[in-house]
């Protein structure tokens, strides 16, 4: 055991640079699992000022001043802010009250087309089984209500603290934007002098999470804004509501899309019944599926290393037992910095050969 782990550190930690840049990875892990939740505003504002860069640098590109550039930048993004606090927040949670309140309605209609199935499936579906999953439901819809209802007065210190995060957010996004340069000089000095590895895996890591990350900002706004177009266009209840979940499925491939479709069906079932209305609700869903899937993702995302399913899969379970929600939802950058830091990693004596790259 000792012969081997001699061997596995020889293979992977006999560069100096590739010690120190595990332990920075480690207390990075450390630090965010135990001060993560204090520090989610300059977490969230890194993040934010890491997608407006890319906005920034193609203005200058463009001949407009650096200052300038971050000015406009960030102007844009603090009307996008106040449009999501004061227009699009309050018409989601109307939506939210207004599904809650329409819950027993819908488990009613839900009950009788329930009720039908052991008649005509005999031998697959029995009356206990649907009695026992509508009793679920139910309870489950109820403690859902319950907790809307309660929501208003037991959450007001959390809507305190929600406020203080949205006056800190816009700060610290403007003062990353602003001294970026300044505050990844003081990092670096805090690195070795002669770092190639580093800046290597910076560079592979810049190129792949930026692209992704900006890439799936827009691919929100696209697919959630069409959504909503289109939910409206064919009269279908809770538009915001639906195209906000639709929109931030794509987050997470494969499972956000299998995900949402639940309640898009649901919805569309309970508005207009079996028919007609309810078939061109599911085929225009599948249309913009199949749209993004198919069309926008590879042109949003031609220059980043698609990551294998499986990958995919295992990254939404690791990192959301983790950090929860915030782990779902960065658990692809995430993995995505992770293929490229092993892709850069030194290896010595023993190196096994590359596999064949797929077609």
């Amino acid at each position: 055991m000792i012969r081997i782990l001699r061997g596995l550190a020889h293979k992977y930690f006999s560069d100096e640079e590739a010690v120190i840049l595990f332990l920075l990875i480690l207390a990075g892990v450390i630090f965010i699992i135990f001060f993560g939740s204090m520090l989610a505003p300059a977490i969230a504002a890194v993040i934010v000022a890491f997608i407006l860069q890319g906005l920034v640098t193609k203005l200058n590109r463009l001949g407009i001043p650096e200052i300038v550039s971050i000015i406009g930048v960030f102007f844009v993004f603090l009307g996008l802010l106040i449009g999501v606090l004061f227009g699009l927040l309050p018409l989601i949670w109307t939506q939210v009250t207004g599904l809650a309140g329409e819950a027993p309605r819908i488990f009613r209609e839900m009950q009788s087309y329930l009720e039908v199935l052991p008649e005509q499936y005999p031998t697959l579906i029995s009356m206990e089984g649907i009695n026992t999953i509508y009793n679920q439901v139910t309870t489950e819809a109820g403690r859902m209500t319950q907790w809307l209802v309660s929501f208003s007065l037991e959450s007001i210190p959390d809507l305190v603290a929600l406020l203080i995060y949205m006056v800190l957010l816009p700060i610290l996004v403007f003062f990353f934007l602003k001294d970026r340069r300044v505050l990844l000089g003081a990092i670096a000095r805090m690195l070795p002098s002669q770092r190639p590895m580093m800046v290597r895996i910076w560079h592979e890591v810049n190129l792949q999470c930026a692209n992704y990350v900006r890439g799936k900002a827009v691919e929100i706004l696209i697919v959630g804004g069409i959504t909503y177009v289109a939910f409206k266009v064919l009269g279908m209840p809770y538009a915001a509501l639906l195209s906000l979940m639709v929109g931030l499925s794509v987050v997470i491939p494969y499972i956000g899309a299998a995900v949402v479709t639940i309640p898009v069906a649901m919805i569309a079932l309970f508005a207009f019944g079996w028919g007609s209305e309810f078939i061109w609700v599911m085929v225009v869903y599948g249309v913009i599926q199949a749209l993004d899937g198919n069309v926008l993702v590879p042109i949003l995302f031609s220059e980043v290393n698609n990551l294998h399913p499986v990958a995919i899969i295992v990254a939404v379970l690791f990192f959301g037992g983790i950090w929860g929600l915030w782990g779902v939802f960065f658990a692809i950058p995430l993995a995505t910095m992770l293929k490229a830091i092993f892709s850069a990693w030194p290896v010595k004596n023993g190196q096994a050969e590359a596999l064949p790259k797929e077609s």
